[in-house]
């Protein structure tokens, strides 16, 4: 990706990948203390005949962060310019061409994400009362990740069509 010192859309992905670097480290460190709970200090407790230690919030806390994870770093995707894509015909076009479907490939990701922000949102309103067995929660939490990964979608797309037509031709030809 080309860098543009000092636009907001790069402190704007920066904060994102920083805060998904965190997300991520957590749940490698919650995966982590999984493996431990169940391999080492399972046993050793029941061989001391110690009180059983219960660890299966350890997948449910996994997966919501996994999918926080997956929503969000969709998002951060789009901004780097990162996810895949075929552009052996755009690239045999004009300069012009290339920012115009450019542009138009990424008002198609904005919709996508609104779509995926609304629907997400409704069912997260929609699984809100049920909770989580281990951990107690509201799966509402899980589904927000959807609502919130879609909005972010459509802003790093929106972000992402109206840098300058510099930038997006550089990255356009990379």
């Amino acid at each position: 990706m080309q860098t543009t010192s000092g636009l907001p859309a790069n402190r704007f992905g920066t904060a994102l990948r920083y805060l998904m670097g965190i997300v991520l480290l957590a749940a490698i460190a919650i995966m982590l203390a999984g493996v431990l709970l169940r391999y080492l200090v399972g046993p050793v407790a029941q061989a001391l005949d110690l009180p059983r230690i219960d660890f299966f919030w350890v997948e449910e806390a996994g997966e919501m962060l996994l999918g926080w994870l997956t929503f969000v770093g969709a998002g951060i995707g789009i901004l780097e310019r990162s996810h895949f894509g075929i552009s052996a015909l755009v690239e045999q076009l004009s300069p012009a061409a290339q920012r115009l479907i450019y542009r138009f490939n990424m008002l198609l990701a904005a919709g996508f994400g609104l779509m995926l922000g609304w629907h997400g949102w409704q069912l997260a309103q929609l699984n809100a009362t049920l909770t989580t067995p281990a951990l107690e929660i509201s799966m509402g939490w899980l589904y927000a990740a959807l609502a919130a990964g879609g909005v972010l979608i459509a802003i790093c797309a929106l972000i992402a069509m109206i840098r300058p037509a510099s930038v997006v031709a550089k990255d356009v030809a990379a």
